[in-house]
């Protein structure tokens, strides 16, 4: 029994991780290209989960058509927020962009307040359920698992196959001889910073086709926290790295959680989140670039 409980959750971590790794990859992408460590990146990923909501709710229309205009509106904020802040700070010291990003982070939190108000929000978008032995999963959960594959891959075929992945690839290995090259660095830096930007809101949508209720302007928190321990595990730099990190991820999550609620008198979702911490520690002490980063 414990055993069956056990390979169904780890399933549901296998899809969940893709979803986790989705986020996380625009996360990875900005410290890639501009070195800039984004502490409100859980503030984007509410942004994207309150437009899968409002157009749901509003308009009628189902998430799976909410990713390509979430993804639009970051590539928009993205763009916004370098030119009107990041830009100014690419050559600062490491603690001006952090408290840069944290600020942003707030202010979309208390824009989406203004907007929706405080209270926990969520949808209802059912369209059936697969049996698949050891676990019953919800199709919205398989589209979300789809949906983030997909991107991932779109992405990488991005990177590998066009002259614009190229000219940002190029500038992640060498910014100077990029310019010498003749690869406009400044547009580069603008659009990764976007792009990664997009990626994180469109994983909104893909979060709430999985877990469709606890909308709220200060839900980004959690998924922060997990975004680091994925981009740390998978090498911060590596966007390909974090989508394997995040199914990493969601595989001890959802596994340790089966095997913390045998023991008597614990909390299993408290003792998920210790563990998590306790995994980004052991990572940062023996291997910093994380686990499955390039030597």
């Amino acid at each position: 029994m414990v055993f069956e409980q056990l390979a169904g959750n780890l399933f549901q971590g296998l899809v969940l991780g893709a979803v986790y790794g989705m986020a996380t990859m625009g996360l990875s992408l900005i410290f890639g290209v501009l070195k800039v460590v984004n502490v409100g990146h859980g503030a984007f990923v509410m942004v994207g989960a309150f437009i899968a909501f409002w157009l749901f709710s509003a308009l009628g229309i189902n998430p799976v058509l909410a990713i390509p205009v979430a993804f639009a509106i970051g590539l928009g904020l993205g763009l916004l927020f370098y030119y009107t802040v990041i830009q100014r700070l690419i050559k600062a010291p490491e603690l001006a962009t952090l408290l840069a990003t944290f600020s942003i982070g707030v202010l979309l939190q208390e824009v989406i307040k203004l907007m929706f108000g405080s209270e926990f929000r969520g949808y209802n978008w059912a369209v059936g359920k697969i049996d698949l032995g050891i676990t019953v999963l919800p199709v919205t959960k398989l589209l979300a698992c789809l949906g983030s594959v997909a991107i991932a891959v779109l992405l990488y075929l991005w990177f590998n196959r066009t002259r614009a992945g190229s000219a940002m690839r190029s500038v992640v290995e060498d910014s100077e001889g990029a310019r010498v090259c003749g690869v406009n660095v400044g547009a580069a830096y603008a659009w990764s910073f976007a792009l990664g930007i997009g990626l994180t809101v469109a994983s909104g949508v893909l979060l709430t086709m999985f877990i469709p209720v606890g909308i709220n302007p200060y839900m980004g928190g959690g998924y922060t926290l997990k975004a680091f321990v994925i981009a740390v595990l998978g090498g911060l730099s590596s966007p390909y790295g974090a989508f394997f990190g995040g199914l990493v991820f969601g595989l001890i999550e959802n596994g340790s959680y089966t095997l913390f609620a045998l023991l008597p008198g614990v909390e299993p979702f408290a003792l998920t989140r210790f563990l998590s911490f306790v995994i980004l520690l052991i990572i940062l002490l023996i291997r910093p670039t994380g686990l499955l980063a390039r030597k």
